[in-house]
């Protein structure tokens, strides 16, 4: 039986280098690469398929749900388990809105980590116990929203995996022209999508954006 190839994404070196030292104990189990950005992994995956990407949410240019949801659409026989600190449930939820196999705690034990690994790799999706499908439920129930996973991140703020880019982005600071680099589209398609952002959001000042990102988990 080959080996579970494994692509751990997360932008602190040491936080990757206790996964490596974790997963190298398993039995079939190999850390092919390492990510430290969202972006990263991406350019990572399309070189070399990993079976199970260990996605972080909160990382630098491309956060990891809007990573995983990229994921997800264009590389359907790869499994993402994201790493989290945060057991609330809007969280949880938009792992799972995106696609994401698995959802595990940053401090899961060895076992935990390994019974997640397994269960993703025969396809069945793999919730940390502190994750209550109580809460979950709950949460569907008090807010009435239906969710459904399309490979495309149609999220609670209802912008598309493109402007949530953008908007990641613009909140760390990076010019349109930048914003036009590290994406490859042209600025006026940048402005464009800032326009529509703020417009979805009516938020107009970047400050404003910026606070946005932050409640929202999709920066730090």
């Amino acid at each position: 039986m080959d080996d579970l190839k494994v692509l751990i994404a997360d932008d602190h070196a040491l936080v990757r280098a206790g996964f490596r030292v974790l997963l190298e104990n398993l039995s079939d189990v190999s850390v092919i690469a390492e990510a430290e950005d969202g972006r990263k992994a991406l350019r990572i995956i399309q070189e070399i398929k990993p079976d199970v990407v260990l996605m972080d949410i909160s990382m630098p240019e491309l956060n990891g749900l809007d990573a995983t949801a990229q994921i997800v659409r264009n590389y359907p026989d790869i499994k993402v388990i994201i790493l989290s600190m945060h057991t609330s449930e809007e969280y949880v939820l938009q792992a799972l809105e995106v696609g994401a196999h698995g959802y595990i705690l940053k401090d899961a034990s060895i076992n935990e980590l390994e019974l997640a690994l397994r269960s993703v790799a025969r396809n069945e999706l793999f919730l940390s116990p502190a994750v209550s499908k109580h809460v979950i439920q709950n949460y569907l129930n008090r807010t009435g929203v239906i969710y459904k996973v399309d490979g495309q991140f149609s999220s609670m703020d209802g912008l598309t995996a493109r402007q949530r880019e953008v908007l990641q982005l613009i909140a760390e600071g990076f010019t349109s022209q930048e914003i036009a680099e590290r994406l490859f589209i042209s600025v006026k398609t940048v402005e464009k999508h800032r326009y529509q952002i703020m417009e979805r959001l009516d938020i107009h000042n970047i400050a404003g954006l910026v606070r946005y990102a932050v409640e929202k988990g999709i920066i730090r």
